[in-house]
């Protein structure tokens, strides 16, 4: 037993989910007898209150009697399919979405694996609970509903100490990481230190949806105070009570962090950057893409997701990406990332050079259009986009005068894409393509019945937040959800399962084209652009062998020999929630 302790101490990493089986858990089969380990074998009391090995009343007579339970659960005897369709009744009597976060996460803390089960099996009522857009109010509200720690806050208290926090946390193998400072929440701002609810959701997905193990992944939030007023008067507020630290003292604290991690976990652990604002995420992925196996969700994964629904929507608006034109309102981490990805696409399929494709794509952010006689006063990241045009101040004006096939807002404020803009894309289109990708559900740039009405049931409409099904004129249209939990999961499994040390354009373009490929014509007569997210474990697994390809042919992989089909590798090696027998 002490070399197998000391063999968990050491945190060797492995391919299934990302963290070393120690003890054949995850290899064994579901009818295999496994032993509930902690740092000793776990029982009674101890076993009841440990959530990774927790069965409530699903532990059979032989278990209660083997590990000593008798009278510390009633004599009932349950099944997890009975246990998950008693919470499910449960969850749905809560009227109002954050109680049933609330629920869900104590679900969480006390039996994982029924949480993830949960999840799973009903991902498309429970993913707007976990995730967009309860998540946020849960965020701003963070610290009145906080109960127990869920990830690891490294604050500025810390600096010079980031290598002994991150060893306090219990699990060495960690293979995913979502860090985020609370900077720019969503589209709700800086909520500081409560922005942790984020990287706890995502990673809550990365199980659910990607397959990768619980213990591999690990949330943290970078604490260096907040310029939120209103948090700081709070009492109840969870953070540093300070404005906001930027400049050297920031970088140097995040500097600390990405050697600490890489010191701790090694090179292939991926790092997810998750809500920094715009100065700072374009930086930070910049600085560390060439010596990190990092990723911004909101940069490369929105952009992902969107192209995706794109080169799915060709079915339905004709041509190819390099016929069209494309309109943003918005020029931040989100949009200016998703334009990049499509030129970068066009690049590919045409053997245009990249500078040349951007000139299909305009950007209008809070000034008007960006346009070449702007450049000089732009940030960086927008530059590129700056064309030869004349100004124009209004998306209004900019739709009349470019008329883009295309829109998509990334304004993240709501009700932009008002009835006279919507009106003048459908007058110069017969399928206008309207994506709405602002989040929460209250900031999106319109709704789907709005798109809908307004282009008289014309639009392929889809949005960053859920919007139920509408019937216009006696047909039904089912709204497309650009989420980008379609992407992200199955990215970062891919790149678990293959060692992969570097993140590249490439996986990118390989994982949306295989999102696209899993919208049928059956999805298309209902005008979707996006496969339900019912079947999301298999597109994840899908996604996950195309990403996990490109990083073999790259060179960036490090898992050999190679498998030799790597989609069922890929689904070999999926976190499975179901109940084990214990010995």
């Amino acid at each position: 037993m002490d070399s197998t302790l000391e063999s968990m101490k050491d945190g060797e990493s492995t391919v299934g989910g990302g963290v070393e089986d120690v003890y054949g858990e995850d290899r064994a089969t579901e009818d295999q007898l496994v032993t509930p380990w902690t740092t000793s074998v776990a029982s009674g009391y101890t076993l009841m209150r440990d959530p990774r090995h927790n069965k409530g009343l699903a532990f059979t007579e032989r278990e209660r009697d083997s590990h000593y339970l008798r009278g510390l659960l009633p004599p009932a005897i349950s099944t997890q399919e009975l246990q998950e369709k008693k919470l499910m009744q449960s969850i749905r009597n809560y009227e109002v979405p954050l109680h049933k976060y609330v629920a869900m996460m104590e679900l969480e803390e006390r039996n994982e694996r029924l949480f993830y089960k949960l999840l799973i099996d009903h991902v498309e009522e429970l993913l707007p609970i976990v995730y967009t857009p309860t998540v946020g109010e849960a965020c701003q509200k963070y610290g009145s509903i906080f109960k127990r720690p869920q990830g690891l806050y490294i604050s500025l208290k810390e600096k010079g100490k980031i290598l002994e926090v991150l060893r306090n946390w219990p699990e060495r193998s960690i293979q995913v990481i979502v860090v985020t400072d609370g900077e720019r929440i969503l589209g709700l701002g800086d909520l500081g230190c409560q922005g942790m609810g984020i990287p706890v959701g995502k990673l809550a997905l990365y199980t659910a949806l990607g397959g990768v193990r619980p213990s591999a992944c690990l949330p943290i939030t970078i604490d260096v105070g907040t310029n939120n007023q209103k948090l700081l008067d709070d009492e109840f507020y969870i953070g540093l009570k300070q404005r906001r630290t930027t400049g050297k003292e920031y970088y140097e604290l995040l500097e600390e962090f990405m050697s600490a991690v890489k010191q701790n976990y090694g090179e292939k652990v991926l790092v997810q950057f998750e809500d920094f604002a715009n100065h700072n995420a374009f930086e930070l992925l910049a600085k560390y893409k060439t010596s990190h196996l990092v990723f911004n969700d909101d940069i490369q994964g929105t952009a992902s997701v969107v192209l995706a629904g794109l080169v799915a929507s060709l079915k339905l608006l004709g041509g190819s990406l390099a016929d069209h034109t494309f309109l943003f309102l918005g020029a931040g981490e989100a949009g200016t990332g998703i334009a990049e990805l499509i030129a970068l696409e066009i690049s590919t399929k045409t053997n245009v050079p990249v500078e040349e494709t951007r000139k299909k794509i305009f950007l209008v952010d809070s000034k008007g259009l960006i346009v070449s006689s702007r450049k000089e006063s732009l940030q960086h990241f927008k530059q590129p986009w700056a064309h030869d045009h004349e100004p124009l101040t209004t998306l209004l004006e900019a739709v009349k005068a470019i008329k883009p096939s295309v829109l998509i807002g990334t304004s993240g404020v709501g009700q932009t894409f008002t009835k006279e803009v919507i009106e003048a894309l459908a007058a110069v289109n017969e399928r206008p393509l309207i994506m709405a990708l602002s989040n929460p559900t209250s900031q999106a740039e319109c709704t789907a019945e709005q798109a809908y009405t307004w282009t008289e049931g014309r639009a392929i409409f889809s949005s960053g937040s859920p919007f139920d099904p509408y019937e216009y004129n006696g047909k039904l249209f089912i709204p497309g959800q650009a989420n980008n939990a379609y992407i992200f999961p199955g990215l970062g499994f891919g790149l678990v399962i293959s060692g992969a040390i570097r993140v590249h354009d490439e996986m990118l373009l390989a994982a949306s084209e295989a999102l696209a490929n899993q919208v049928t014509q059956e999805h298309y007569d209902k005008g979707m652009i996006y496969p339900p997210l019912t079947g999301i474990r298999n597109i994840s697994a899908n996604i996950a062998a195309k990403v996990a390809e490109k990083a073999y042919d790259l060179g960036l992989a490090t898992r050999l020999p190679r498998p030799a089909n790597l989609l069922k590798f890929a689904e070999s090696c999926m976190y499975t929630p179901n109940y084990r027998t214990y010995r």
